[in-house]
């Protein structure tokens, strides 16, 4: 064997992406179906292009190189170890060879399985090979420096050819892998990749090399010269609905005279629309999110023209959203997916694919309308605790006031959301409901009664309206596209902001599929703004991509692909932007009952019954106008920790089993903490230009003291419910001991995130100039800019009591008048002050003279 640099560099590079939780993801992801399988595929694909970096984590290899996953719906909720795969494999010259490596999400396993293949000579065959680099102290505990050569594995793994075609440059397999994602060789410890914590790592290595005997699947080769590296698998998007229908297919190979080439649908640049050279804007809202939407309509009230980027497709079909059943069941209505509440759940079965993002190892939406078209649509007023408790002066409950009635007067939500006033599918709801009664726990509407938040439980208010999905897209977006100053664009992705000094001038665009915008979008000179509002990911990226955040995360844009157009480091702002990430801690228990029936939603996708999908299109009744998973009832309450911190929580019940337990008579109660939790987080950037959770938000001992003690409260008020069975945690069990059960850590962070994500651009008063905790002033102004705002879930400096949407709508309400009333810029005359630590305002100097930097405390145009 001479593979001795494969296995150990890229094994561990594999160790040190689970390490930190999937930190290197050196690849660009997309969808591709293979056109003679129609096997769709989540793929991770490095470019054609010469190696960089001596060919560690090269983000190109010559010839490309293309992995591809299919995994079944259920992969996401249960561990699966088989799956469907694609290999395109480049052989410049004729010769080469490739290899994939298994990761897993924990750090210290020594062992994983790879599978060598290289084109044989023998026209469409293609030679694989099971390898793995063994540890010297096999069945013990190992570090990096063990490994040997790698051998043949004995492990029950077993790849299936489904198709296979060779020509001059390239290779292309499709195959099931059965028993791969676990590695089970008898000489080695056992263990499994978890596709249930919604991510797992992988590696690739490439040569340009032919192994000694290429028709001998057993052949010695030399290490890998053409480039290797890791990246993540992300669940969500490789699962699909089709795959019992595909891992069923038997194998082909293409004809002798047929070619293949690399997917170019996930390669090839897609083709944009110049962006207008001679047109400039007052405002450019970046993310048509829950924050995004609302803030471009007020602003556009104005009359100043305000252009709103969105970089993903149209979700709703209001808007020219296509995205329908394939049974063809809404074929002819005016409705997607995203606009029936019944529907919601369908981006954790099969739907994700261009749908979730795919830049981020979490999952979020990044469609038209963010997290507020995919969620459950949750509909929230702020517990005015939320607000007091959180937020600075100028956000404090009193202030907020109105802007939550002009959004509830727009959005007011329903409990009821049937036309026909009644609630549907409540066996869940019923049966709690006689437990929480005994124990004296009070039922509200929680709209009416925002504060009451203790010991209350409540039907699930939704932002429904019609028997739809309403929310911003519903109300604000229509309102701002009936003015002629607003504009749209779809299908772009903002890449930077361009400043010079603290003063944003233009931004730089590129099309995330055929028809979106490529180009530099314009800023009115001197007195235009820009608003970030693409989530909790988004906005730290692009920020850290325009010269914004820590040193360590500038430096890793500036040798990334970014290194060429980045600003210079002289004018980086250095701001704690992805510090302060937090999350709802989410923990899972599962109860059963003879009383509760499930309703199958996933099968309602497709094959919805005949009644209920009849009752919904013609009259928007019935089950589908409620939001899956049969919700409610919603439960809340406080509890203090050690530290004397009251702490709230609040329980979300929905009729599904999880953790393992089947759907049937079973219902999981999902156990957020809110308001008063200390733990935090941060979200960084990877050289791939990707984000992730570099550090994860949970796990603070008094947080996870006063969630045991949520946990020993519920199961005493339920346990008067007659026939109730705890499941998790057992009835053996208290809440802190089922806590020790459940690991924190990024193996587990699939079912402990709650996907509330928040607070990485913090607005406080304590500015991150000056060694604080903040990146946004009380105006939602980026500390050192003068033109440059955050009004999204990053703002957040703690969570909230609920599901933040509707919160986040009233905070771009609010934001909306803050900008407005700030003086607009003017270009200042020489001498005069133009910056500082302290300084606030203009930041842009009269032709000729430019802004210069005097000491820390003084800037002036000179």
């Amino acid at each position: 064997m001479k593979l001795s640099s494969f296995a150990g560099r890229v094994f561990g590079s594999v160790l040190y992406v689970a390490s930190t939780a999937l930190a290197q993801d050196f690849a660009t992801h997309g969808m591709y179906t293979e056109p003679n399988t129609r096997i769709t595929f989540y793929t991770s694909y490095q470019q054609d292009g010469p190696i960089t970096g001596g060919g560690e984590f090269s983000m190109t290899s010559v010839g490309g190189f293309t992995f591809g996953m299919a995994l079944p719906p259920s992969a996401a909720t249960t561990d699966y170890y088989d799956y469907i795969g694609l290999v395109i494999g480049s052989t410049p010259n004729k010769k080469g060879w490739t290899g994939v490596l298994h990761g897993d999400q924990g750090a210290g396993m020594p062992n994983h399985l790879m599978i060598l293949a290289w084109p044989t000579g023998n026209g469409n065959e293609i030679a694989t090979s099971f390898r793995y680099s063994p540890c010297f102290c096999a069945k013990t505990n190992c570090t990096n420096s063990s490994y040997q050569l790698p051998v043949i594995y004995q492990g029950s793994a077993k790849l299936t050819k489904i198709y296979t075609n060779v020509n001059d440059t390239h290779w292309t397999m499709v195959y099931k892998c059965s028993r791969c994602l676990i590695f089970d060789d008898p000489s080695q410890s056992e263990f499994n990749a978890s596709t249930s914590a919604g991510q797992f790592g992988a590696g690739w290595a490439q040569s340009v090399t032919s192994p000694v005997n290429p028709p001998d699947p057993n052949s010695d080769f030399s290490q890998h010269d053409n480039g290797q590296g890791s990246y993540r698998i992300i669940v969500s998007s490789a699962t699909q609905e089709s795959y019992s229908k595909w891992e069923s297919m038997t194998a082909t190979a293409a004809p002798p005279s047929s070619t293949t080439t690399p997917p170019t649908t996930t390669t090839l640049p897609v083709s944009g629309v110049p962006v207008p050279t001679q047109t400039s804007y007052d405002y450019v809202v970046i993310g048509g999110g829950a924050a995004g939407i609302p803030i471009a309509d007020k602003l556009s009230e104005s009359g100043k023209s305000v252009l709103l980027i969105e970089k993903g497709v149209a979700s709703s079909a209001r808007w020219g959203g296509t995205y329908r059943p394939e049974s063809g069941w809404l074929d002819g209505h005016n409705l997607t997916w995203f606009d029936i509440p019944g529907e919601c759940n369908r981006i954790w079965n099969g739907g994700s694919a261009g749908v979730a993002c795919t830049d981020t190892d979490q999952m979020a939406g990044c469609v038209l309308g963010g997290g507020a078209a995919v969620n459950a649509g949750l509909w929230w007023k702020a517990n005015p605790s939320d607000w007091d408790y959180n937020f600075p002066a100028g956000w404090k409950a009193r202030d907020m006031q109105g802007a939550t009635d002009r959004v509830f007067s727009r959005i007011p939500g329903t409990d009821h959301p049937s036309l026909d006033g009644k609630l549907y599918v409540q066996s869940g709801f019923d049966t709690l409901r006689t437990g929480l009664e005994k124990a004296k726990w009070k039922s509200v509407t929680a709209n009416n009664v925002p504060g009451e938040k203790n010991r209350t439980y409540a039907h699930t208010p939704y932002m429904s309206a019609n028997g739809e999905r309403g929310g911003p897209m519903a109300t604000y977006l229509v309102t701002a596209s009936k003015r002629k100053n607003f504009q749209l664009w779809l299908n772009t992705s903002v890449e930077r902001i361009n400043r010079v000094g603290g003063h944003a001038v233009n931004l730089d665009v590129s099309p995330t599929i055929n028809g979106g915008r490529v180009g530099t979008v314009k800023l009115t000179p001197v007195t235009g703004r820009v608003i970030l509002a693409a989530g909790a990911f988004g906005t730290p990226k692009l920020l850290f991509r325009s010269g914004i955040g820590p040193k360590d995360m500038l430096d890793v844009v500036a040798s990334s692909s970014d290194s060429k157009v980045m600003i210079n480091s002289a004018s980086w702002i250095n701001l704690p932007v992805g510090q302060g990430l937090n999350d709802h801690l989410n923990t899972d228990t599962v109860i059963s009952h003879p009383n509760v029936s499930y309703y199958d939603w996933v099968e309602a996708w497709n094959t919805p019954i005949e009644q209920d999908k009849v009752n919904y299109l013609t009259k928007r009744i019935g089950p589908l106008t409620q939001a899956a998973p049969n919700i409610g009832p919603m439960m809340w309450e406080e509890i203090k920790g050690p530290d004397g911190i009251v702490r709230q929580f609040q329980w979300t019940s929905r009729v599904e089993g999880s953790m393992g337990e089947p759907n049937g008579n079973t219902m999981t109660l999902s156990l957020y903490l809110g308001r008063g939790s200390v733990s935090r987080g941060r979200t960084s950037i990877n050289k791939g230009l990707n984000m992730l959770v570099s550090t994860i938000p949970y796990g603070d001992p008094n947080d996870l003291a006063a969630a045991a003690a949520a946990i020993d409260s519920m199961v005493k008020t339920l346990n008067t419910i007659p026939n109730i069975t705890w499941v998790h945690p057992t009835a053996n069990l208290t809440g802190a001991e089922y806590l020790k059960t459940l690991p924190l850590d990024y193996a587990n962070v699939g079912s402990r995130r709650s996907n509330h994500w928040m607070g990485t651009a913090k607005l406080g008063t304590d500015s991150g100039l000056k060694g604080g905790t903040s990146v946004v002033d009380t105006n939602t102004k980026v500390y050192g800019t003068d033109n440059i705002f955050v009004v999204d879930a990053s703002i957040w400096p703690g969570m909230p009591s609920t599901n933040p949407s509707g919160l986040i709508v009233v905070a771009a309400e609010h934001a909306a008048e803050l900008i407005q009333r700030l003086p607009l810029n003017t270009a200042l005359p020489k001498g005069a002050k133009c910056g500082g630590a302290d300084y606030g305002g203009s930041q842009v100097c009269r032709d000729p003279f430019v802004c210069k930097v005097v000491s820390k405390s003084l800037s002036t145009c000179a």
